[in-house]
This record gives structure tokens, C-alpha cells and sequence, in this order.
């Protein structure tokens, strides 16, 4: 039973300057820039057949290339941070893109996404990290900017059923191109 999501793949040299911004924050366990991507839609464990409808439904988009901007550094978790990341900026196509994915994946009798989608890029798990440790990571780094990159595919990425962090393989790449 594979663990599918939909996700945007990071170019190389984007990837370099998210590594660079990796250590000093401890309890952090960090992604290989090699898996750093922006999730599009978790889909999350099914079975081989939903997977076949997923891949031919998620065939049918037809989307133009997107701009990327990764902008400013945050932290998920409520009291306890669990994940340090990059932020992307949410544009309309962006949007756009995820919204269709989310109808398509509901008329497959997926389970709604019920988190608001707030795009980025994660950088670290915070396994044993507190509060102070993170916003002093935060704050070192200041106001964290990437150049903007043309995303030109979206994919559907498998996932061990682990942690997370990867490693995760490209199952299906769906061209950008309207």
C-alpha cells in the first residue's frame, strides 16, 4: 500500500541555499536537500487501485508553469514546535493548482484535507527542540529569500511509511503546460 502526496520539486540551486541555512538548532533532525519539495496534497496510504484512478485523474490537469518565491522561515507546532521551514509564497495559480488536486482527490472518495494549505518547504523536525531553542534559530537567520523559480511539473511523490524526511521517489511527473 503505497503513501502517495502531490508536491512541486525544489531546483538544485534552491536546494543548495535552503542547506545552507541547516544547524545550529538542537533536537533537529534535517531533510536531505534531495527531498526538499512543496506539498501540493497528502494523499496519504491506499490501496494499488485508488492509486491507478489517482495517477489517471491527476492526468487530466492542465495548468500553466507557476512561479515559486520562497519567502521568510517559520515553525509548525501548537506550544511545542514540530517542524522548521521555508515559506512560498500563495499565489493565485498556486492555489489554484491545489484547490483542483483537492476537488479531484475528493470525487475519488479521498477524505478531505482538513488543515488550511499553507505552502512550504520543511527544512527540519524538531524531535527535542523547545520553543526558545527555534525562535533564536528563527531570528539568526533573519528574512530568508530565495530567487524566484518556474516550478514546469508537479508529482506524485511515494513515501515510506517511516517518520518522514524522505527518502521519497517521483511515481508520476505531470508536465505544466496548458
Amino acid at each position: 500500500m503505497p503513501r502517495l502526496f502531490t508536491g512541486l520539486e525544489i531546483p538544485s540551486e534552491t536546494a543548495l541555499m535552503l542547506s545552507m541555512l541547516r544547524g545550529g538548532l538542537r533536537g533537529a533532525r534535517w531533510i536531505d536537500p534531495e527531498n526538499y519539495h512543496i506539498t501540493l496534497r497528502f494523499i496519504g496510504d491506499i490501496d494499488d487501485r485508488t492509486a491507478d484512478e489517482v495517477v489517471d485523474a491527476l492526468d487530466r490537469i492542465r495548468r500553466d508553469p507557476l512561479e515559486i518565491r520562497l519567502d521568510g522561515l517559520g515553525s509548525f507546532g501548537n506550544g511545542k514546535p514540530h517542524a522548521v521551514w521555508a515559506g512560498v509564497q500563495l499565489t493565485s495559480a498556486l492555489s489554484e493548482l491545489q484547490s483542483e488536486q483537492e476537488r479531484i482527490l475528493q470525487r475519488l472518495h479521498l477524505p478531505a484535507e482538513r488543515r488550511k494549505y499553507v505552502p512550504h518547504v520543511t527544512l527540519a523536525r524538531c524531535k527535542t527542540s523547545n520553543n526558545e531553542d527555534v525562535a533564536k534559530w528563527l531570528c539568526e537567520r533573519g528574512n530568508f529569500q530565495a530567487p524566484p523559480f518556474i516550478a514546469g511539473r508537479f508529482v506524485l511523490f511515494s513515501a515510506k511509511s517511516s517518520v518522514g524526511g524522505g527518502p521519497y521517489l517521483v511515481e508520476e511527473a505531470y508536465p505544466l503546460a496548458a
